[in-house]
């Protein structure tokens, strides 16, 4: 590398970190002089800057810098094996880590956020789509640390190709997590065998392939990288059919992933060429990862948002017609009360003492043969408004079969029989038809179906005694008495 420049401000060298071993740096000035700077153990770890760039303090004196010689031992020339070289001052250095701490801390502060807001869903609604992309939110934050740099600065006796392991090791786990959130988004819809299993296999290839780099990069690591790369293609050739597959069956989220992950996509399809040597290497290539993932975050916390409140909204729906045809099962369908089963069911189990109020209307066949059965279920369903109206809050109204109708309420809540059968009297029926009732009423424990057996009977009792008597009035009994 030639490069004659004068001293007015300290200069660094910045370049690319590669996969390397030893590194040693000669710097040769115009007068025939010579400096070197040569890496331990750890590479150049004791260089690295945010956006794991390694910078190099160029030695000062005088006359000037006219070359600078790189000679790398075992590098594993995957991305060419030195590059991104060039000489800045100390302030457009210092400038480069300002910008790139800002987009990290951007990217993390969004994941841990939708982490946090995303396990918060989870908890309430059980969705499994969103502990897969904390998963990868979580793998994003493990490659933000590694690629960035910062873990160079945090653990300075981590050597720079360990650093590099764990950078695949990381990514590798996002890919995976990626695939399950990619399916596991889409769940309701249908996909075919093969689409799934594809996913499957996706979902661990890359995480696999990326621990093999990691642990047989010093062995092999060409043919582990090109197993690693290979692995990420296969995970973007299944995003293509999962994503037409889902635009086929009209999926009402389709378009919110699409925009969320269309950066991500395409860079990392770039990613991959640049790793096949398909393109060259730039620095915003390299950290194109975390500019995507940063805006894909954004987007996404939208999607996840929309995705979670179409399923709350599904399940709201659900929920709904389960109590409607709960209410239909418990509901007489004619007059809107509770049936006799519903009525039981609620009934049966008071320990406090409760009043059973019987009411018959009276001479019903005659309303049928009068006005129809038509007019005999008008007849019922104004009987059962009357009930409903007249009765206070706490009471259970049922229709119990025919033309029998029950009430149940606490005997601290009595219902004055008289003042009932007032209340019907004055019930404007069809063709001002008259219309009367007769009530027995029994108080008593409703704790078992033993005693529900011996109120009914009471009250019914006390219900024949009142038609005996001439109808259109109401009779009382006690318990013991009946």
């Amino acid at each position: 590398m030639d490069e004659r420049s004068t001293f007015a401000a300290p200069l660094s060298l910045r370049f690319a970190s590669l996969w390397q071993g030893r590194l040693t740096l000669y710097f040769l000035y115009a007068d025939g002089a010579v400096r070197q700077w040569r890496s331990d153990r750890r590479g150049i770890t004791p260089l690295l800057q945010l956006g794991a760039v390694a910078q190099a303090p160029v030695p000062v004196r005088d006359p000037a810098l006219v070359r600078v010689l790189f000679h790398v031992e075992d590098a594993a020339n995957l991305r060419g094996i030195a590059t991104g070289f060039r000489i800045v001052t100390e302030a457009e250095g210092d400038r480069a880590n300002l910008m790139l701490a800002g987009l990290y801390a951007f990217f993390a502060g969004i994941a841990v956020a939708l982490i946090v807001y995303n396990l918060a869903l989870w908890a309430a609604m059980g969705y499994r789509f969103q502990l897969h992309y904390c998963l990868l939110l979580g793998a994003l934050l493990g490659y933000t640390l590694t690629s960035s740099g910062a873990l160079a600065w945090l653990a300075p006796m981590i050597a720079n190709n360990d650093r590099i392991r764990l950078n695949y090791l990381f990514i590798g786990l996002a890919g995976g997590a990626a695939a399950l959130f990619t399916r596991s988004f889409f769940k309701d819809q249908s996909m075919p065998r093969w689409l799934d299993r594809a996913s499957r296999i996706a979902a661990a290839a890359v995480p696999l392939s990326a621990l093999a780099v990691a642990i047989l990069g010093a062995v092999q690591l060409r043919v582990a990288d090109l197993l690693y790369s290979l692995s990420f293609a296969g995970l973007l050739a299944i995003v293509v059919p999962t994503l037409w597959g889902a635009w086929r069956q009209r999926s009402n989220f389709l378009w919110l992933f699409a925009v969320a992950w269309t950066a991500p996509i395409l860079l990392a399809a770039v990613r991959i060429s640049a790793a096949l040597h398909l393109i060259g290497w730039n620095f915003w290539i390299d950290n194109s990862t975390i500019v995507s993932m940063g805006l894909e975050a954004l987007i996404s916390s939208l999607a996840v948002a929309y995705r979670i409140k179409s399923l709350r909204d599904e399940r709201d729906a659900a929920l709904t017609r389960e109590v409607i045809a709960r209410n239909l099962a418990d509901v007489d369908p004619l007059t809107g009360l509770l049936n006799r089963r519903a009525f039981l069911q609620r009934a049966i189990g008071r320990t406090a003492c409760q009043q059973l109020l019987l009411i018959d209307i009276d001479h019903f066949k005659r309303v049928n043969e009068t006005l129809g059965h038509d007019g005999g279920d008008e007849v019922l369903r104004l009987f059962a408004a009357a009930l409903r109206a007249t009765a206070p809050d706490p009471v259970l109204i049922a229709r119990m079969g025919g033309e029998e109708f029950a009430l149940l309420t606490p005997a601290t809540h009595r219902v004055e029989p008289e003042t009932l059968l007032a209340s019907l009297r004055r019930v404007r029926m069809p063709f001002d038809l008259t219309i009367t009732a007769s009530i027995g009423t029994c108080t008593g424990s409703l704790a078992t179906d033993m005693d529900w057996k011996a109120l009914y009977r009471c009250a019914d009792c006390a219900l024949f005694e009142a038609k005996a008597a001439g109808r259109d009035r109401a009779r009382t009994l006690r318990l013991d008495a009946a």
